[in-house]
């Protein structure tokens, strides 16, 4: 179960949901599923190529009324590189082209921050304080609605 706070942001930890419960609990309105729309599109290329599990995180996985957009970090283990869209390698720019087709910002797992911290730990961490918080594993072993 997805876990939010009173701050409005994600209990701490990883929160495993197949697609149905993020969809239902984050597309509360037009501007987030036009949102949810964009990381499905994602996630169905992702889950083409091999991959299991995106980590979904940023203002869209808070209470936020208008989440800015989401970041996402995607499991390369079992990954078949070649079928994936372009997009999803181009980390330059702010990661202009991925904002403009899926509404959002994708990361592989393994790719390290300036701290040397892998994606997936650093977007579990606060920028602010440096405190634990929460992101969603979507598992993409099913139907993305």
């Amino acid at each position: 179960m997805i876990m939010i706070v009173a701050s409005g942001s994600l209990e701490p930890g990883v929160h495993k949901a197949q697609w149905d419960e993020p969809s239902a609990r984050f597309g509360t309105n037009d501007h987030r599923r036009n949102m949810l729309a964009g990381l499905r599109k994602a996630a169905a290329n992702l889950q083409a190529a091999g991959c299991k599990t995106i980590y979904v995180d940023g203002s869209f996985v808070t209470t936020k009324l208008e989440p800015n957009d989401y970041d996402a970090v995607w499991d390369i283990n079992g990954v078949d590189i070649g079928m994936l869209d372009d997009v999803f390698f181009k980390l330059d720019d702010g990661r202009k082209e991925q904002k403009s087709k899926y509404l959002g910002e994708f990361f592989p797992s393994d790719v390290e921050t300036g701290e040397r911290t892998v994606m997936l730990d650093f977007f579990q961490t606060e920028k602010e304080t440096g405190d634990r918080k929460g992101i969603v594993a979507v598992s993409l072993g099913g139907d993305l609605g």
